[in-house]
């Protein structure tokens, strides 16, 4: 069924209240759609930006208003109908209806699939108090009221989200050990270089950063609160907050049972996810959008999901469109992100590999402001940067074109 100015579906339902479900309303809307558009959140919040949460946020400098990113007012303005703290159970896509946790029924003649990931959590560690995971306004918020000067504080995994979270903890006086069992920080993504160089960065501000240690084993826990950290060396770590930080699963469990399929790569978990087409449909009217999203690459036919906040608004943007437009195929995008810790920013663009060569062409590790390229078969794939933003942008054709590396000069 077709709106009634006959361009597009009559109905679009979007699950997920997420930075990517509000770019899918926004751009739907600012294109002309007048069909009814409703946005499922399974939080009760208004949608918000996540990741303030592990920095402006969890320091405290920004209060959780300012995480807001459009108020009731707006959306009222775009005819959205909200439906907040019902997470979807399950799609009937016989029926074409998304099924709700408290049993009602939305129907839709399109479905947007935004409902991103959910943090990994320790198993073994439900009903013990101080252990926490950092994924939502609520994970943030409590995990902050922790961080105290003198803190015991144990981060499981030192990917982006745990490095952040330690450089933070740190900042507030807490006392800070960081462990996991890969050889360096951000090893998924970042080769040894830098990550020898971002572990010098951690150790020099205090933490007590243990990389390539043995698995954890379990909890310690005293009048249900959590007390340390065990590893399967015997090795046990004192801690009176603990932070999983181990990754993120996709929100796919309620799609079981649908013609949406699951896989595609994914670097740093090898959870897979949504797997769509390079205009993001899923299947026959069903799209996806964000981080739960696994495109395709039409250069290379492989699936990618990128946990890119970046990424999240501009596929939802390119969904709306192809919603609209049959003949439409987004233009190739160049993933991007960024990290916060301590005084030192990351930024990069393109897709980093730990396996990848990885080369510095500007600056200097030593003085802390400098550029890398990371390169397979003396192609560009990637490109990161500390405290050199305006020249690192340079290189984004280079990342896009997959250039050689020997004859890319940015400009």
């Amino acid at each position: 069924m077709t709106s009634e100015s006959g361009r597009g579906p009559a109905r679009v339902v979007v699950v997920g209240a997420s930075a990517a479900g509000l770019a899918v309303v926004e751009a739907a809307r600012a294109q002309g759609y007048r069909g009814e558009l409703t946005l499922i959140g399974d939080e009760p919040h208004l949608p918000y930006d996540r990741p303030p949460l592990s920095k402006q946020l969890l320091t405290g400098d920004w209060s959780p208003e300012r995480l807001v990113l459009r108020e009731q007012a707006h959306l009222d303005e775009l005819a959205v109908t909200m439906r907040l703290g019902q997470p979807a159970s399950g799609l009937d896509a016989d029926s074409r209806e998304v099924v709700l946790a408290d049993g009602d029924r939305i129907p839709y003649d399109a479905l947007v699939v935004t409902t991103g990931v959910r943090a990994r959590r320790l198993p073994g560690s439900d009903g013990i108090s101080g252990v926490h995971v950092l994924r939502t306004l609520h994970d943030a918020l409590t995990l902050r009221a922790e961080l105290t000067p003198g803190r015991r504080l144990v981060v499981l995994g030192a990917g982006v989200l745990g490095a952040e979270a330690a450089a933070v903890a740190r900042g507030l006086g807490a006392a800070v050990t960081v462990i996991d069992p890969l050889a360096w920080p951000l090893a998924r993504i970042v080769n040894r270089k830098i990550g020898d160089w971002l572990a010098e960065v951690h150790r020099e501000h205090g933490v007590d950063l243990r990389c390539s240690c043995a698995p954890v084993t379990g909890l310690h826990a005293a009048d249900g609160h959590v007390t340390a950290v065990e590893l399967a060396d015997g090795t046990v770590l004192p801690a009176d907050t603990v932070l999983v930080a181990i990754g993120a699963t996709p929100g796919v469990e309620w799609l079981a049972g649908s013609p949406v399929t699951i896989g595609g790569r994914d670097p740093a978990t090898g959870s897979g996810g949504v797997l769509c087409d390079a205009r993001g449909q899923a299947a026959p009217g069903i799209y996806a959008a964000g981080d739960v999203a696994a495109w395709q690459d039409p250069r290379t036919g492989e699936h990618r999901r990128y946990e890119h906040r970046l990424n999240a608004t501009e596929q939802g943007r390119a969904v709306a469109r192809a919603l609209l437009d049959p003949q439409f195929t987004p233009p190739l995008s160049v993933p991007y992100f960024w990290s916060d810790q301590y005084d030192v920013k990351l930024q990069t663009f393109g897709t980093l590999d730990a396996d990848d060569e990885f080369t510095v062409v500007d600056g200097s590790l030593d003085a802390r402001r400098f550029i890398g390229v990371s390169h397979r078969d003396g192609l560009v794939r990637g490109a990161l940067g500390v405290g050199m933003p305006r020249p690192l942008r340079a290189w984004r054709t280079a990342v896009a074109d997959r250039a050689p590396l020997k004859e890319t000069t940015p400009a």
